[in-house]
């Protein structure tokens, strides 16, 4: 906690009270109806909201037994202590009663002795309040008490009543548990009573005389002792100070001192102890100096110190010896300071009611000085009592710990300005406070700037100029304050009138700051606002009070049928200025929302010319929350969405529309305020308030290979415990604070973050480093570039075709992790420089694995130039050895797995491709994360597809088999996904059998009906029979042998498999079931059970494809009916990809990794919330997509059937992802390096032939060494090769377009000669794109230099 405005305090005589019980120091005060108890400056240990019409008006505190009693106008409550010796300290209503008949005023309360209570009103009434509130002694007075208090030991009671010269003293002459009588006499004053105070003993038991102090309209303090026990007065005044007289400063002149005096005592026993405590801190070399010594030489006379202040920063001390002696000396009262520049910021601009200032003082580890301000403040002082009373010229001898002020009433609304640095808070009763952020030596603060009250309803607020000027939109009218001075002032104002009720008020950013000029605009529940130019006074022309309100033109933003609401923006630390421009790069302003769920924001350019506001729609949002209770969103385009009821958020990107984070809080209370924050460099957070707690989330890196989380909770503030009013508004200062709004008191949390490895396992900060961050560094730290060794930068690196860079990158990591010890730095970038980032030709990947294969000899090898497994396994120990910066320990472990599959990966690169080595690398991963995971997941269809398009899947294969050692059951094989990317089919059978092998042994029994499924979808029913002829221990041996016999060509016994397979699903065996469905004939039926009861859509598809093939009717039905729906509903494009590819529609397999896949159905697919999760958007997509586009003309059709916009888009969207994951130099080399498409302008009607004019050039060859097969280029009139066009560079106007290639094909003909030397090359290069149907891998190809090239389409 940093801060806490617990409340305005009531501008009461007795509405602070303070005393020492049980070693703490308790200070209480009340502030309108509630009442306030703190132990230190930034701790509150209770807040009570009494239940009553009116305020409260006085409270107290018994240093005896602890018990705090507060009233009201009519109503005493007695609240008793409890939990001291559990460590938590609290208050509970004891019982309260109503005063007399309820009519009398209670002005007054003071304890006794032994838990007595006296209350003042137009009667001293004493209570006993041991068990219940029982009257001991009451008496009528002539006037209202004003001041009623018992002397230390109870004996005497004084009081006086408003504007009274007398005080009344009453002496106790009879003491007992019934009968209560006192004698009275009176102690005159020339002028009305301000102060009274007796002097206070160190603890009950202590015998001392009661001395009292009084200060009158006169400017004088008086002392009255007991000088004379046998005169007719019980107390005899002994001394008096003038005030006036106390300060004489010599530098100003007579006629401009200030005529305003304040007085306070010192008492002996706070005296005594905050001297000990100076000697105590005292330094060696302040020890020595005057000061202290001086302290030291008055404390030892034991005196009462009575301070006297000015408004002008002056002081006066004078202690008071042997106080009550009769034979008082003229040495018994002597100065004891005289200090100038102490301020104490005194009000100088509130009404005569509130220019008074109640003093109280107690020592602790230092000597502490509240100061009660009228005007709503309460300020902590503390200093070192020698520096406060040295003589010498000295500055700063108070430190103003903290002030608390606040509200009175319920705080309803707070609103900050763009930057944060002030805000307006308003309660209930439009009461508002203007409120400005400090920075101190101990942090950012609140200080109450200006006062505005208004009896008219605000309906919005606005604040402007850091706090200088607030802007109130009331029903009909819209007016303008200025806040420069205390209490604010109206300078402006002007009617309005829409159709609808008012929603929001909007400030429409300027081009420049400050200048002078605001634009504001209010839109309502019909969509339709008004503008407004606002002329608000000169900066420096403090007191003017011109401002002008003119309107700005009317608007409408479409229908207002369907909205809910609309509300501006969090600025999220942005300044109010935009560029001028309106586009959808423009900073959103505002945002609405529909009962529908669709979510919109809106910019907004001002148009002076034409003086009217334009407005744009940046981004439409199908959330599908129907009727949302809460929306916020934020400038940096992101919002936030919470359900009809209250318990679920979901938080959005609005440039993307996809979809971060969804959360539920069923059980944790309603959802009431959600509010937007962010870092300096655009890290977005977000705090959601609840009634008694508020959860700050963080943006956190996207994660696709470990589909992690993209938002976090990394803090929870209860305030529970500091108070028992739920909250009201929050709102973020621009500092990282959060300023929650409970009751009538805001609290400014602390920006420090207390991160555990239980809250962010995967924080990169050491333990040390950990307990000292703020907000803004956590959540940088949680974002930003990741170093280029962290796993997930590898990772991506690796799907991207970089190996060689991950090899550079590994090797040099190694090389410096050798020689690395605890403390040192680490290069983030590893010397990589991130603007050029090179690529594999520029590394020698070909020519790297020639020279250097992976069987070379380790042992001798000082640099080493590839990641072997040697290698892997000495960075691997190193790992295990060193904590490495800006990595936790998860991450560490994932780069000790990214290492080791790299090094498997370079042991078996001469015979993968380069999608062999992505399917190999993460299935590695996969299987290392499966083995500290209690359930089995399969393998992700991102994988599955890499492996699907790979041309080593015989080398795949056999790595797989090895890893599950040779006895792969089906769910190894549903785990690895191999039955859905091998692509031949005789490869696939024999896997599939051997699978029906392994099941059948997996037990010791060996029963048979593990395998039956696998044998029936491979037509093996003879091998079927022969192991149910050896499982004589089955006892459905007999009869499923004789079944098994019959022929299943005829029409009834298959109808009789059939019917076994229906009852066999009765009984839940449905694998079984399905055996007998294929036994049957039945393919559909046995593939719809093994994908809808079993829920297994992998062994779905491979019995389809084993007992059917590749282009069966079934296989082609269960694609296009339940799993490219599927794919269209959870947004899985790698699905929908593989899918498509399967169906052999490979121009819609390219589109559905760009397009929207809804688009792709017939009928068109209603995708779910899931579908529009970011984890749908993985940015290996664009290497998938940049693979596939050049495989044959059908995949190229499908490519130049995406529009170049579309691209573009999806370009910049992965450039986006790839920064959100850290990995800010791959989307810089992806916008530099990407080619678009330039594909040919449609065909030319000609009226002649359409026979060629010119041959192709391989016609003039022999037709015997030239025959071919009719290739899919025949009948084309461009070079498909020629579609593939570099750019330059990547900018908002060099957007691809569909431009001709007339000159290209016209510059070949011109240069035929030099095409037919290239003609070679160019078959060669046509190959890829011809369609026909793909060959079985080969084993054991050596690639040739250019493979890794050709297969990115270079």
């Amino acid at each position: 906690m940093r801060t806490i405005l617990p409340g305005k305090p009531q501008a009461e005589l007795q509405a602070v009270t303070t005393g020492l019980w049980q070693d703490k120091q308790i200070i209480a005060y009340i502030s309108g109806s509630a009442l306030v108890i703190l132990d230190g400056p930034n701790h509150i240990l209770q807040t009570i909201y009494v239940e009553q019409d009116g305020d409260l008006a006085a409270v107290d505190f018994d240093e005896g037994s602890g018990k705090i009693a507060i009233c009201s106008a009519h109503k005493v409550y007695i609240y008793k202590p409890y939990g001291h010796e559990e460590g938590a300290l609290k208050w509970s209503l004891q019982f309260d009663w109503t005063v007399g008949d309820g009519n009398d005023a209670i002005r007054t309360l003071s304890w006794g002795s032994d838990e007595e209570l006296l209350v003042g009103g137009s009667s001293l009434n004493i209570y006993s309040t041991n068990s219940s509130a029982e009257q001991l002694w009451e008496s009528q007075l002539s006037s209202p008490a004003k001041f009623a208090s018992f002397s230390h030991d109870a004996s005497l009671v004084a009081s006086t009543g408003a504007y009274d010269r007398l005080v009344k003293v009453w002496k106790r002459i009879i003491l007992s548990s019934t009968d209560q009588r006192f004698d009275h006499g009176y102690l005159p004053h020339p002028a009305p009573i301000t102060q009274m105070h007796w002097r206070r003993a160190r603890h009950r038991e202590q015998h001392m005389d009661n001395v009292l102090y009084t200060v009158c309209a006169d400017k004088k303090l008086r002392v009255w002792a007991p000088m004379d026990p046998h005169g007719l007065q019980v107390l005899q005044q002994w001394a008096e100070i003038d005030l006036m007289e106390s300060i004489q400063p010599r530098s100003i002149a007579l006629a401009d001192r200030s005529p305003r005096r304040f007085a306070f005592v010192i008492d002996s026993r706070e005296f005594s102890l905050a001297t000990e405590r100076a000697v105590q801190q005292a330094s060696d070399a302040e020890a020595e100096q005057h000061g202290l010594a001086h302290l030291i030489e008055i404390a030892n006379r034991n005196p009462e110190v009575c301070v006297v202040l000015d408004d002008r920063g002056n002081m006066s001390a004078w202690g008071l010896e042997r106080v009550g002696c009769k034979d008082r000396q003229t040495s018994d009262i002597f100065n004891v300071a005289h200090v100038e520049g102490l301020h104490l910021h005194l009000p100088s601009e509130f009404s005569k009611n509130q220019d008074y200032i109640r003093f109280y003082n107690f020592s602790g580890n230092s000597f502490t000085l509240l100061a009660h301000h009228f005007d709503g403040r309460l300020e902590w002082f503390e200093c070192r009592l020698d520096q406060l009373f040295d003589p010498s010229r000295k500055g700063n001898r108070l430190t103003q710990r903290t002030t608390w002020t606040g509200h009175s009433s319920e705080i309803k609304k707070a609103v900050r300005t763009a930057t944060g640095k002030a805000l307006i808070s308003r309660t209930v009763d439009n009461e508002s406070i203007v409120w400005k952020q400090k920075r101190t030596e101990s942090g950012v603060i609140l200080t109450r700037h200006s006062t505005l009250s208004t009896q008219e309803h605000i309906h919005r607020s606005w604040v402007l100029h850091e706090g200088n000027f607030v802007i109130l939109l009331h029903h009909e009218s819209i007016s303008i304050w200025s806040t420069w001075t205390a209490r604010a002032v109206e300078i402006a104002r002007r009617p309005y009138s829409l159709p609808g009720k008012a929603l929001c008020l909007i400030r429409i950013p300027e081009t420049q700051a400050e200048s002078g000029v605001v634009y504001v605009a209010t839109i309502t529940s019909e969509f339709k606002g008004v503008g407004w130019e606002i002329h608000l006074p000169s900066r420096n022309d403090k007191d003017s009070t011109q401002a002008t309100i003119l309107d700005f033109g009317k608007f409408e933003l479409g229908s207002g049928d369907d909205l809910s609401f609309v509300l501006p923006v969090d600025p999220a630390g942005t300044a109010p200025v935009i560029s001028g421009f309106l586009d959808v790069f423009a900073r959103d302003i505002a945002i609405s929302y529909t009962h529908s769920g669709v979510l919109e924001s809106w910019t907004a350019r001002v148009n002076v010319q034409e003086r009217k506001l334009e407005w744009l729609n940046t981004s439409t949002v199908h959330t599908g929350v129907e009727n949302p209770s809460l929306a916020s969103g934020t400038s940096i385009r992101k919002a936030a969405v919470v359900d009809a009821d209250k318990t679920s958020l979901t938080i959005w990107s609005t440039r993307s529309g996809q979809l971060e984070h969804q959360e539920s809080f069923e059980g944790q209370g309603a959802i009431q305020d959600i509010d937007w924050s962010s870092t300096p460099d655009n890290q977005s957070i977000l705090a959601v308030g609840f009634p008694y707690r508020v959860v700050i989330f963080t943006q956190m890196r996207f994660d696709y290979i470990n589909a992690g989380p993209s938002w976090a909770a990394i803090r929870e503030i209860n305030i529970r415990d500091l108070t028992p009013h739920p909250i009201g508004d929050s709102v973020w200062l621009g500092s990282g604070n959060l300023v929650i709004g409970a009751g009538n008191q805001l609290f400014v949390q602390d920006d420090k973050i207390q991160v555990s490895d239980g809250l962010l396992p995967d924080f990169r900060a050491t333990s040390k480093a950990k307990q000292e961050l703020d907000l803004f560094t956590v959540v940088s730290r949680l974002n930003g570039p990741l170093p280029v060794y962290h796993p997930q930068f590898l990772a991506q690196c690796i799907l991207s075709g970089k190996m060689a860079l991950v090899q550079r990158l590994l090797i040099t990591f190694y090389k410096k992790l050798k020689f690395f010890t605890e403390g040192d730095e680490m290069d983030e970038l590893l010397g990589l420089d991130p603007e050029h980032l090179p690529s594999e030709e520029d590394m020698g990947g070909s020519a790297r694995k020639e020279m250097h294969s992976s069987y070379v000899d380790f042992e001798d090898d000082e640099d080493p130039e590839t990641v072997t497994e040697e290698v892997a396994s000495s960075l691997t120990e190193l790992l295990t050895k060193h904590q490495v910066p800006q990595l936790s320990s998860r991450e560490q472990f994932n780069l000790v797995d990214i290492v080791e599959c790299v090094g498997t990966v370079e042991k078996h690169r001469r015979s993968i491709d380069d999608n062999g080595c992505r399917f190999l690398l993460f299935f590695r991963q996969h299987v290392l994360r499966a083995g500290h995971s209690a359930t089995q997941v399969p393998i992700a269809w991102r994988e599955i597809t890499w492996a699907y398009h790979s041309g080593s899947q015989d080398i795949l294969v056999d790595l797989v088999s090895r890893h599950f050692q040779g006895r792969m059951l089906w769910h190894h094989a549903r785990e690895s996904g191999m039955f859905m990317w091998m692509t031949d089919l005789t490869a696939l059978r024999t896997q599939f059998e051997n699978i029906a092998r392994n099941e059948y042994t997996k037990t010791d029994e060996k029963n048979p009906v593990d395998c039956s499924l696998y044998y029936m979808a491979l037509k093996k029913k003879a091998v079927l029979v022969g192991l149910w002829r050896m499982a004589t221990w089955n006892r459905e041996q007999s009869t499923t042998q004789r079944f098994l016999s019959n022929n299943f060509n005829e029409a009834r016994w298959r109808t009789a498999a059939m019917k076994n397979a229906y009852a066999l699903m009765g009984k839940h065996r449905f694998a079984y079931a399905a055996a007998f469905f294929l036994l049957g004939d039945n393919l559909k039926d046995a593939v719809s059970v093994l994908s809808n009861q079993m829920g297994d859509t992998q062994l779905a598809i491979a019995v389809a494809r084993v007992y059917e093939g590749d282009d069966g009717p079934v296989l082609r039905e269960f694609l296009e009916e339940k799993v490219l729906p599927q794919a269209v509903m959870e947004g899985n494009r790698w699905l929908a990809t593989w899918a498509f590819w399967m169906l052999n529609k490979r121009d819609r397999a390219v589109r559905s990794l760009v397009s929207p896949l809804s688009n792709l159905m017939s009928p068109a697919e209603t995708p779910n919330l899931q579908s529009k999760l970011f984890l749908t958007d993985d940015p290996a997509l664009i290497v998938l997509y940049k693979q596939l586009r050049a495989k044959s003309l059908q995949t190229l059709r499908g490519a130049l059937a995406v529009s170049p916009k579309a691209e573009w888009e999806f370009i910049l969207h992965t450039a986006r992802l790839y920064v959100r994951m850290g990995c800010d130099t791959l989307a810089l080399d992806l916008v530099k390096t990407w080619e678009f498409l330039n594909p040919p302008a449609p065909p030319q009607p000609t009226p002649l032939s359409p026979l060629p004019t010119k041959f192709p050039s391989h016609s003039m060859h022999s037709p015997t060494l030239n025959s071919h097969h009719p290739s899919a280029l025949d009948g084309f009139d461009f070079d498909p090769r020629q579609i593939l066009r570099r750019r330059s560079s990547l900018v908002v106007a060099d957007l691809p377009t569909r431009a001709t290639i007339r000159s290209a094909l016209q510059e070949g003909q011109e240069n035929g000669t030099s095409k037919e030397n290239e003609n070679a090359e160019s078959e060669k290069k046509t190959e890829p794109l011809q369609e026909k149907k793909k060959p079985p891998p080969t084993q054991f190809q050596e690639p040739d230099a250019s493979s890794l090239l050709d297969s990115f389409g270079f």
